[in-house]
């Protein structure tokens, strides 16, 4: 059985292309999940250009790789887990590089005034939850995102990240 489809499960489409190497298979990988880690590496790395590559570099692995798929997991969450991977060794990278840190968060304007209306409150609230997100370590800021946007059980990313749940 060469033909896979979109009404296979992932490890069918997974087992499919590992014995028949058929690129439609990988393509109908690729066109189920490049969606979703594209926005994974936007969130984490804040640039279009950069998500862009990733998400290729990523998938470029996976191709690569695939035959390590254990199955211990879905393979979504062995994806995403190799994504917030990648996205977090590429901000160490470029954190090492820079060796500049900025203090815009001790830096910031007073906020004394008391007619401030709400938009704007809401927009410099957002500004500082974005300060406070950018200054967490790389690795801790992706669990963040993925327990609270992602809406993710703290027992799988314990699981992806091979800790406890506590």
């Amino acid at each position: 059985m060469s033909a896979c489809n979109a009404q296979m499960k992932d490890l069918e489409v997974i087992h499919n292309y590992l014995d028949s190497q058929a690129s439609r298979c990988f393509n109908l990988l690729y066109q189920r999940y490049s969606g979703k880690v594209y926005a994974k590496c936007l969130t984490l790395l804040g640039d279009t250009a950069l998500a862009e590559d990733a998400t290729q570099e990523i998938f470029t692995k996976i191709f690569l790789n695939l035959g390590r798929f254990n199955e211990q997991s879905k393979f979504s969450t062995w994806l995403y887990s190799i994504t917030y991977n990648f996205c977090i060794d590429y901000i160490r990278r470029k954190k090492k590089e820079k060796a500049v840190f900025s203090d815009e968060i001790e830096n910031a304007p007073d906020m004394a005034e008391d007619n401030i209306p709400d938009k704007e409150m809401l927009e410099l609230n957002l500004v500082q939850l974005e300060q406070v997100m950018q200054s967490l370590k790389a690795g801790d800021r992706a669990i963040l995102l993925m327990k609270y946007q992602d809406d993710e059980q703290i027992k799988d990313i314990a699981e992806q990240f091979g800790k406890s749940e506590s």
